[in-house]
């Protein structure tokens, strides 16, 4: 502060820049008149060099301010890139599921804060993590409590950060309390994800808390309100004493080789051939839609264009993405199928 000075805080600040040997630049801001710079020349004491004044309520300084960065800043950095770079990974889950546990655990050390009062964290956390000899970028969300229409207040921005959180990442960790009832919310995340492209490993967390009975409620559970990702990887864990976290790394690999898998158009429209044989469109109407050319369009997650000579309905499609999973074996990611009905042509 130009106006005030420097003060003990700023001292003790310096002292841990000075043992960083990193560069410093020291600016002095609420330089709003000149009689201000001036004062602001008593803070070369602080020994960092020449005070650069800026007003950042203002403005001013604020261009030579960013010169002078440009300046300092080196040809080439050292750092790791996020294109092309590590793979990009979001802990999704409830409040107090253990997210911010899990990355701590995954990092051997005290990365983010964790607290048992739920809702610590609210703003998402970058993490770069080595699990072996390969770096990660692993994102802790704000836990979701209920839907974003439905949120109000910081819980609501929570929650659209926690959103474009995912839109950023390739696959997504969704961590369940194994202790606890599958709930509504749990159901909603997982579904969030699919919504949204990305590949998806389920992790349940807390395992360490459940016995035989919890074990055999839980499965139940799965079956009746998970039915719709039994493609899932599935992960046991424990954030508390890092059980199997050691085996999050396969599940995510898994996921992510599912997620950038494509087929060949010849393979893909083989096997379209032969599901149609055996398993022909039942009839609407007197006539029966037919298959007539398929492609994958793009991968990430893996979608197909389905050209039919009529409209497929909805549960014909899901039959058609099961068989491509049982053929193809796409664990750990969504299926995307669109159709395009051939128009018929009119008569001259």
């Amino acid at each position: 502060d130009a106006g005030v000075g420097a003060t003990d805080t700023d001292e003790a600040v310096v002292k841990v820049l000075r043992r960083a040997n990193k560069p410093v630049l020291l600016v002095a801001n609420k330089a709003d008149d000149a009689a201000t710079e001036i004062q602001a020349a008593s803070l070369w004491s602080m020994g960092l060099g020449e005070p650069h004044t800026v007003s950042a309520l203002h403005g001013r300084g604020s261009g030579d301010l960013l010169d002078r960065i440009v300046a300092m800043l080196p040809a080439e950095g050292h750092g790791t890139s996020r294109a092309g770079g590590p793979r990009r990974v979001a802990l999704l889950g409830k409040p107090n599921v253990g997210k911010s546990s899990l990355l701590n655990a995954l990092a051997g050390s005290e990365r983010v804060v964790v607290d048992s009062v739920a809702g610590t964290t609210v703003d998402p956390v970058d993490e770069l993590v080595k699990l072996g000899d390969r770096f990660w970028w692993f994102v802790d969300t704000a836990g979701i409590r209920r839907r974003a229409k439905e949120a109000s207040g910081h819980e609501y921005y929570a929650t659209l950060r926690t959103q474009a959180a995912l839109d950023r990442a390739e696959v997504a960790i969704v961590l369940i309390d194994a202790h606890e009832p599958l709930s509504e919310q749990d159901v909603r995340i997982i579904a969030m994800v699919i919504e949204a492209g990305r590949a998806l490993v389920l992790a349940y967390n807390k395992w360490d808390l459940t016995d035989e009975e919890r074990r055999h409620y839980l499965e139940r559970e799965i079956d009746r309100d998970l039915v719709q990702v039994p493609w899932a990887p599935r992960v046991n864990i424990s954030a508390k004493t890092k059980r199997h976290v050691d085996k999050l790394p396969v599940a995510l690999d898994v996921a992510l080789a599912s997620w950038e898998t494509r087929i060949p158009t010849g393979r893909l429209n083989q096997f379209l051939g032969e599901l149609a044989q055996g398993n022909p469109h039942p009839l609407r109407g007197g006539k029966q839609p037919r298959i007539l050319f398929g492609a994958q369009v793009s991968v990430g997650p893996p979608t197909f264009a389905l050209f039919t000579s009529g409209f497929l309905e909805a549960g014909y499609r899901r039959f058609i993405e099961r068989r491509l999973r049982e053929e193809f074996d796409f664990t750990g990611t969504p299926i995307r199928i669109v159709m395009r009905v051939r128009e018929k042509r009119s008569r001259r």
